[in-house]
C-alpha cells in the first residue's frame, strides 16, 4: 500500500493553489497526473508541456541553450585563469593526505593536520579514509578532472530523476527541463565552489536522490543511502525518513549497508575506528575549524555567531535542533501521506542541512532538485496568475541568493569563486574560538549576507511547513499516521 492520496485532488480551490505531484512510481499514491497538490489542481497546460505536448520543444531549445551557455563560459574561465583558480582540489587534497596516513600511519589519523595547519583535518568516517586511498594511484590532474566530470554528470542525472519522479514523462520536456535547470544551477556558488574543492558532495546527492526514488519493491534500495552514510553521517536523516514512513526493508538495507561500512572501517583501521565511532569523534563539529565560521550556513553556524561564542551557542542550538528536527520531519511525512514523495524527499534534505552541525556553502547543492520542485509547481499552477507567478518567482529567488556572483569587491577577482556570502568578513582556516573572529563582529548588511544561505533555508523550511500545515487542515490528521509499508508491487 503506498502512501494515501488526498480527495478532491483535481479540484482547484479558491487561493489558486498548484500542484506537485510526484513520481511514477506504481507504489505510491495517485499518477502523475493528478498525484496530489499544494491544495489544486494541474492545470492543462502544464499536463501538456510534461506530457510533450505544446511547449516542449520550445523547452528542448531554450534548456539546450542555457546549459551550452553555461558550458561554454566556464569553458572560457578555465581558459583564462590559471587551473588552480577554478580547480583547486584543496579538500580533495585533504582526502589524499588522510588517506595516505591511514595506510602509513594509521594511529595518528585522527591528529594529523594538513600542512600543519591546525584548522584542517580529516574529519570523514575510517571507511571513507579507505575508500580515497584508491585515489592514491592516480595523478592528482586526472583525478581532480575526473571527480570534476563526475560531479557535474551527478548534478544532471539528479535533476534528471527529479523531473522523472515529478511525472515528467516525455522525454524531450524531460530533457529540456533538465538542461535548463542544470545549466542554471550550475553557476550558483555551492556548484562552483564544489567543483573548486573538489568535494563528494554532489556524487553523494546523487547516489541518496538515485537510491531514495527507487520503488519500494526493489530489494537493495536503501543500500545507497547506507553507503553515503558511511562516508559522511548527515545522510542517515534519510534513514529516520523511512522508518518514519515505515518502509521497513528499504530502513533495514540501509542500516545494514551503514553497518557494513563500519565494519570495514574496523577490519581496516581498527585504532581509528575506535577512535572514531566509540571517542565520539564523529560529534565534535570543531574538528573541522571553527563551528561559527562564515561557510558554516547550519543553525549551529549562526547561533554560535550571533552568541559570540561556540559554548554559548550550545544549547540554543541543541534546543533549535530538536524542534527543527521534529517538525521537519513531520512535514516530510505529511508530503509522503498526501502522495507528494519527492516533495517529502526534499523536506528531509532541507531539515537535514538546517540541523547539521556543519553544513558548508557547498552543502547546499540540495538547491538543484529543490529548484526542480518549485518550478514544477509553477508549471502545475492552476489558474491563478499569482500561483503560476509564486513558485517560478521563488526559483528565481534562490537562484539569485546562491548564485556565483563574482567578488567584485575584492582585486584581481575572477570570473569564479564568488557568491554573496562573502560580502561578509571571515577568518581563514580558523580553528578553536577566539573572540577576535570577524564572524563575531558582523553588523549590517553583513549580517544578512554572511548567513544568506541558513536564512534562504529558513525560507524555505517555512514554506515547507505552511504546505503541510495546509494539507492536514484540509486532509484530516490521518496525513499525520503512517500507512502500511508497500507490499512491493510497484509497475516500475
Amino acid at each position: 500500500m503506498g502512501p494515501a492520496t488526498s480527495p478532491g485532488t483535481g479540484v482547484p480551490d479558491s487561493a489558486g493553489a498548484v500542484s506537485v505531484g510526484d513520481g511514477t512510481d506504481g507504489e505510491r499514491a495517485g499518477d502523475a497526473d493528478n498525484a496530489g497538490s499544494l491544495g489544486g489542481a494541474d492545470n492543462s497546460g502544464g499536463q501538456g508541456l510534461r506530457d510533450g505536448g505544446r511547449g516542449s520543444r520550445a523547452l528542448l531549445i531554450a534548456g539546450a541553450v542555457v546549459a551550452a551557455i553555461a558550458a561554454l563560459t566556464y569553458l572560457v574561465a578555465l581558459a583564462t585563469h590559471p587551473i588552480k583558480v577554478n580547480l583547486d582540489g584543496f579538500d580533495l587534497q585533504v582526502y589524499l593526505g588522510g588517506a595516505h596516513e591511514a595506510l602509513h600511519k594509521p594511529l595518528n589519523l585522527y591528529n594529523w593536520h594538513y600542512r600543519n595547519d591546525l584548522g584542517i583535518q580529516f574529519t570523514y568516517t575510517p571507511f571513507a579514509a579507505l575508500l580515497f586511498a584508491g585515489g592514491l594511484v592516480v595523478p592528482f590532474s586526472a583525478l581532480m578532472g575526473l571527480v570534476s566530470v563526475v560531479s557535474v554528470f551527478a548534478l544532471a542525472a539528479t535533476v534528471w530523476i527529479a523531473f522523472r519522479e515529478l511525472g515528467w514523462r516525455s522525454l524531450a520536456s524531460r530533457a529540456g527541463a533538465t538542461l535548463l535547470v542544470t545549466g542554471l544551477v550550475f553557476w550558483t556558488e555551492p556548484v562552483q565552489r564544489e567543483l573548486y574543492l573538489g568535494q563528494v558532495e554532489l556524487a553523494l546527492m546523487g547516489l541518496v536522490v538515485w537510491d531514495m526514488c527507487q520503488p519500494d519493491r526493489r530489494r537493495w534500495k536503501g543500500a545507497g543511502v547506507g553507503l553515503a552514510a558511511g562516508i559522511k553521517l548527515v545522510p542517515a536523516l534519510f534513514i529516520v525518513y523511512l522508518l518514519l514512513t515505515r518502509r521497513f526493508r528499504a530502513a533495514l538495507v540501509a542500516c545494514g549497508s551503514f553497518l557494513a561500512t563500519v565494519l570495514i572501517g574496523f577490519i581496516g583501521l581498527p585504532h581509528p575506528s575506535v577512535t572514531w565511532w566509540l571517542h565520539a569523534y564523529f560529534w565534535e563539529a570543531g574538528r573541522t575549524g571553527f563551528v561559527g565560521d562564515q561557510q558554516n550556513q547550519s543553525l549551529r553556524g549562526i547561533i554560535t555567531r550571533l552568541a559570540g561564542s561556540v559554548a554559548g551557542g550550545q544549547a540554543p542550538w541543541l534546543a533549535l535542533f530538536l524542534t527543527v528536527g521534529v517538525a521537519g520531519l513531520a512535514a516530510a511525512v505529511v508530503l509522503w501521506n498526501s502522495g507528494r514523495p519527492f516533495a517529502g524527499l526534499m523536506a528531509c534534505a532541507l531539515t537535514a542541512l538546517l540541523i547539521s552541525p556543519i553544513s558548508w556553502d557547498h552543502h547546499w547543492v540540495w538547491i538543484a532538485p529543490g529548484t526542480v520542485l518549485l518550478l514544477d509547481a509553477g508549471v502545475r499552477a492552476a489558474s491563478s496568475r499569482w500561483a503560476r507567478a509564486w513558485w517560478p518567482g521563488l526559483a528565481g529567488l534562490v537562484l539569485v541568493a546562491y548564485g556565483a556572483w563574482p567578488d567584485f569587491w575584492w582585486p584581481n577577482t575572477g570570473l569564479l569563486q564568488g557568491g554573496l556570502i562573502n560580502y561578509a568578513p571571515a577568518a581563514v582556516f580558523a580553528h578553536g574560538d577566539n573572540p577576535d573572529y570577524p564572524e563575531y563582529h558582523w553588523h549590517g548588511l553583513q549580517l544578512l549576507a554572511g548567513n544568506l544561505y541558513l536564512l534562504a533555508g529558513l525560507g524555505l523550511f517555512v514554506i515547507m511547513l505552511a504546505v503541510a500545515i495546509r494539507l492536514v487542515r484540509s486532509d484530516g490528521t490521518r496525513l499525520l499516521s503512517v500507512p502500511r509499508p508497500s507490499l512491493g508491487k510497484g509497475t516500475r
